[in-house]
């Protein structure tokens, strides 16, 4: 699944290209793309409308509208905009220059809600937390949504209302770069714990927005190279690039999850 590094760099792209634009025809060919809603419905709404905004929170893309309208985009698994036209295409936007957008969504897991302003931020702020690399995400906060969870630190990071935008990929190379075992109970971390973590999370994304996301070989997010620069996931009994300790894959809450067991030993600090 994309997560913050791919969808802003998918944000990216989009921004000049519907920025000041008008959506002269709307195209919905799947109707899963917006249920429960009318396809033929949605579209009509979005005709007409000028693109004021194209902008990302945690994982959504949010294109807003001269109106106050915003169209929040979920690509999940295999959702994105092509620059030329290809195969799975589920939607198209026919901009006022010429410009055709089509959104391409192999696994149909993708989403399209339109809603006003308000309720696009109420939404929004019911189901995430401060953006991991803004002002908002400070280490105490970090430290405060970890207190008291008995869950593994990984599905704790992985509760977009704690980090938003981060997912299975930056996860585990947070953990490995902050050296917590991705099984510690979320509320055993110390505070200098939670300061490495911290820190780990922003390295991570960092990382991954300067190389543009990873590129898995699916051809989504052709671009990206992150994917060479991974430091465990997807290195199941390489060297770590650290201690050269072969890395090791587990299940934690249910996601394959890579470690190094040296470097992240499962141990509790001593009191």
């Amino acid at each position: 699944m994309p997560e913050l590094p791919e969808v802003e760099t998918v944000r990216t792209y989009l921004e000049p290209v519907l920025r000041g634009r008008r959506l002269d025809h709307v195209e919905i060919h799947d109707a899963r793309l917006v249920r429960p809603f009318d396809p033929a419905a949605i579209a009509a709404e979005l005709e007409g409308e000028r693109v004021a905004s194209v902008e990302r929170r945690g994982k959504y893309l949010v294109v807003g509208f001269d109106s106050g309208l915003a169209l929040l985009v979920h690509l999940r698994m295999t959702g994105g905009f092509p620059k030329a036209p290809a195969s799975h295409e589920r939607a198209v936007l026919s901009l006022d220059d010429g410009t055709r957008v089509a959104f391409r969504d192999v696994r149909r897991f993708g989403t399209w809600q339109v809603h006003d302003g308000v309720a696009a931020e109420a939404y929004l702020a019911g189901r995430l937390g401060p953006e991991p690399l803004g002002p908002a995400f400070t280490r105490a906060f970090l430290l405060e949504r970890l207190a008291g969870r008995a869950a593994p630190v990984k599905a704790a990071i992985l509760d977009q209302r704690v980090v938003a935008g981060l997912g299975n990929i930056y996860a585990d190379e947070s953990l490995w770069r902050a050296r917590i075992h991705p099984r510690r109970p979320a509320g055993t971390l110390t505070a200098a714990e939670a300061g490495r973590l911290h820190r780990g999370i922003g390295d991570a994304l960092r990382r991954g927005l300067a190389t543009e996301g990873a590129d898995l070989g699916d051809g989504v997010y052709a671009s990206g190279s992150m994917q060479d620069e991974f430091r465990v996931y997807g290195r199941a009994g390489e060297p770590c690039r650290r201690c050269r300790t072969p890395i090791e894959k587990i299940v934690v809450a249910g996601r394959g999850t890579s470690f190094c067991p040296h470097c992240q030993p499962e141990v509790l600090p001593r009191p």
